[in-house]
């Protein structure tokens, strides 16, 4: 298992480099920084000379990008276009951002896994209909559609909620939120626990356990469900990422100050810094969740074995 989880490590290093190298490269070339701090009115030649300077943006972008690498690994993530460190923005939103990400993958757990057994163990009945439909309807609809329909009815028209999430983004309020960008996920999970939970009601080790008269509750926890998990458990793991990269939209709406609002404001502004430096953090969060998921693989199935 040493072994294996070295090897992984290891493996992530040329996967990190080349995923920030092409992002590197995307945002520099999106569009003209200097023009974005200048406003409207263009800069004139000798302020722009002076801004590329300042901001490193005159040296060749491969030197630029090397520069940058070097100064990430001393944990200096540059500075924004307004002079704030970009690990000061990072400080105040990537801890909402977490608070809203578990509050989702809560949901997707505990909502989505619980449907999808239920659905899996009375395949066929109206209550499997039913969930089908239902989580059809979620995949089917946007997330900002979800998001500003409940946003208008529980907080606007019948008062339940505060129709925007405060800066200190306290728990209890990013529930909603929560929901909102676990929506399209915990309706996959349930389609994923479900079919997952059918399929191997047939394998060979279930038939024996009910032949050994085993309690069903006892069948159905220790040996479908648990080897049921497998793949839910890789798709919550990979989409731990996609939901704090795509909180753009939810954060939007509910007002929420955390990583998907700085990087509208980044990507609004051509601030490549901050743009950078939070997707940087958001690679390597995917990249630790895919080494947490193959291990997790051992713990679920025991005939799974690492070398």
């Amino acid at each position: 298992m040493g072994r294996y989880v070295v090897r992984r490590l290891l493996q992530m290093i040329p996967v990190f480099v080349g995923a920030t190298a092409l992002l590197f490269v995307m945002v520099n070339v999106m569009g003209d920084p200097v023009a974005g701090l200048c406003g409207e009115r263009a800069c004139d030649t000798a302020t722009a000379a002076q801004l590329k300077q300042e901001f490193g943006l005159d040296q060749p972008l491969w030197r630029q990008y090397a520069t940058y690498m070097s100064n990430v690994f001393t944990g200096d993530f540059g500075t924004a276009f307004n002079g704030r460190p970009v690990l000061e923005l990072m400080a105040s939103a990537f801890p909402v951002t977490v608070r809203l990400t578990l509050v989702a993958v809560v949901f997707e757990i505990v909502v989505g896994v619980t449907l999808g057994v239920l659905t899996g163990l009375r395949r066929g009945r109206p209550v499997d209909t039913a969930v089908l439909l239902a989580t059809l309807v979620v995949i089917s609809a946007p997330t900002f559609v979800t998001g500003l329909l409940l946003q208008l009815l529980l907080g606007v028209r019948w008062g339940w909620i505060r129709p925007s999430v405060p800066p200190q983004a306290p728990l209890d309020q990013l529930i909603l939120p929560g929901l909102v960008l676990a929506s399209v996920s915990l309706a996959y999970v349930t389609r994923l626990t479900r079919t997952s939970l059918a399929e191997n009601r047939r394998a060979d080790y279930v038939r024996t356990a009910v032949a050994k008269g085993l309690p069903r509750r006892r069948v159905v926890v220790r040996h479908l469900l648990r080897n049921s998990l497998i793949p839910v458990v890789t798709f919550i793991g990979t989409d731990v990422g996609a939901l704090m990269g795509g909180a753009i939209v939810t954060e939007r709406i509910f007002n929420i100050h955390g990583v998907g609002y700085q990087l509208y404001q980044g990507i609004l502004r051509q601030n490549t810094q901050t743009v950078v430096g939070f997707v940087t953090v958001l690679v390597l969060v995917f990249l630790i969740a895919n080494v947490l998921v193959d291990l997790l693989y051992a713990v679920l199935d025991p005939r799974i074995r690492y070398a």
